[in-house]
């Protein structure tokens, strides 16, 4: 009597099945399949960097201002002297 594999072909389907989406993955590096999805992560990497950019140039003038500031501090910080004539 042989035992019957009829039933384990379906499984042994899905299973390769599997085993080539894997395989595909892996060859693709794990980038996107297709090229929208690919041209959206394009845009979205695109519209961060400009983000970036302005923020980037805020910080510097925010800088700039405090530097000015800082200074015109400094040069007012003489001692004042309550009945002083000098």
């Amino acid at each position: 009597m042989q035992p019957d594999l009829a039933p384990l072909i379906p499984v042994a389907a899905i299973i390769m099945f599997g085993l080539v989406q894997i395989s595909k993955h892996w060859r693709s590096g794990g980038q996107p399949q297709s090229k929208a999805a690919a041209r959206q992560l394009e845009e979205r990497l695109e519209a961060i960097e400009q983000e970036l950019a302005t923020l980037q140039g805020n910080l510097n003038d925010a800088q700039e201002r405090l530097d000015f500031a800082e200074r015109v501090l400094a040069q007012t910080r003489e001692p004042r002297r309550l009945g002083s004539s000098e």
